[in-house]
């Protein structure tokens, strides 16, 4: 780091490499590319910041083993290159990190996946957790059973994986690397005179382009502006920018103007907030004492299993569930960690006795704090 290293201790960065930029624009993984990339990350991990990979690149991977395929081939093909080069493609980065002193942790997502409340806490719990150990998540969109990547949709090519990943992180920085420089005011791949538009602040520009998706890589500006006003509208500020260019990646965390930026709409507290209480029905209720009521509205707290006395609905984990005092006061709304059996065998427990109770241990909170939002 060339400076500004302490601003990052405890930062929270999503990073999304495309398959043009680990390619070095041809069909196969660039190893230097790679390296380089992976050298970045490290730097900035041992420079104090939490960093997540949002991937592509296991179909050109998945190509480079294979041998030689029909430049359109069609989804089925893609699927089995992604499922051949998947492995080949986290063996670089394992190796790549491992050079660095780092562990690599492979995670391959589906949107669906995220969209499901306790598929949602099981991702964000492991992924919290392999961060706060020093572990650099390397993500993926799971092609074998998800083809919307690989169709080349409006969310292509990880984009918008990448921007639920953000939020699912709570991240301060997302960043889009591939091979162009950001969004400009028309394409220019077509206008010479096209410019560079520095900062998106509210809806983005339906003008400027990075050129079409292609055969090799799935995206395009659209997919990367419709991810980028998604992450920003959670609490993230979001970067696209040319990852070619020299330590881009470090350049940006340090804070410097480059690329197009997308400034962050909300913080992600205010974005979690507005979610639970966006009007979704509760599934459930839990009662808790006065020492948990003040805990919660007084300290910040989270909710713990030891100030609970009562909890009624069939409510599973991850579901939306009200948060009541003694008389049936509204305290809070939040994602509960554990299924309304859970908490009736666990309430009134210490934590550490949650374990020893259930055979398995979700967390020491029955709602975290950042899942919960007061009334």
């Amino acid at each position: 780091m060339t400076n500004g290293a302490g601003s990052l201790q405890g930062r929270r960065i999503v990073v999304k490499f495309g398959t043009k930029l680990l390619t070095g624009g041809g069909t196969r993984l660039d190893a230097e590319v790679m390296a380089d990339l992976v050298r970045q990350v490290a730097t900035l991990v041992k420079a104090g910041a939490g960093v997540a990979v949002v991937t592509s690149g296991a179909v050109a991977a998945g190509r480079d083993r294979l041998g030689p395929t029909p430049k359109q081939s069609n989804i089925e093909q893609r699927q089995v290159l992604a499922a051949i080069g998947q492995s080949h493609l986290m063996e670089r980065y394992d190796s790549l990190l491992r050079a660095h002193g780092l562990i690599a942790a492979q995670a391959l997502l589906t949107q669906a996946d995220l969209a499901d409340r306790a598929g949602y806490l099981n991702a964000r719990n492991t992924l919290v957790e392999l961060l706060r150990a020093g572990v650099v998540p390397v993500i993926n969109e799971n092609d074998v059973v998800a083809d919307e990547e690989l169709r080349g949709g409006v969310f292509g090519e990880n984009d918008s994986l990448s921007a639920l990943v953000a939020n699912l992180l709570d991240a301060d920085l997302l960043v889009l690397l591939s091979d162009v420089a950001g969004l400009y005011d028309r394409d220019p791949r077509t206008f010479a005179d096209a410019k560079l538009i520095p900062e998106v602040s509210a809806a983005a520009p339906t003008a400027g382009s990075g050129g079409p998706p292609d055969e090799y890589g799935r995206g395009g500006m659209h997919a990367k502006v419709e991810a980028a006003l998604l992450a920003a509208g959670s609490g993230a500020t979001v970067v696209i920018a040319d990852g070619q260019e020299r330590d881009a990646l470090l350049r940006l965390a340090e804070g410097e103007t480059l690329g197009t930026r997308f400034p962050a709409r909300a913080n992600w507290m205010e974005s979690r907030k507005r979610w639970l209480l966006s009007g979704l029905a509760s599934a459930g209720r839990i009662v808790v004492d006065d020492g948990a009521v003040g805990a919660l509205r007084r300290n910040g707290r989270s909710l713990l299993a030891a100030g609970i006395v009562g909890v009624s609905g069939g409510f599973a984990r991850g579901d939306v569930v009200e948060v009541r005092d003694g008389e049936g006061g509204q305290v809070a709304v939040g994602l509960s960690n554990y299924d309304a059996a859970d908490i009736e065998r666990i309430r009134g427990q210490r934590s550490d006795r949650i374990e020893v109770i259930l055979g398995y241990v979700y967390g020491v909170e029955v709602i975290h704090r950042n899942n919960l939002a007061l009334l």
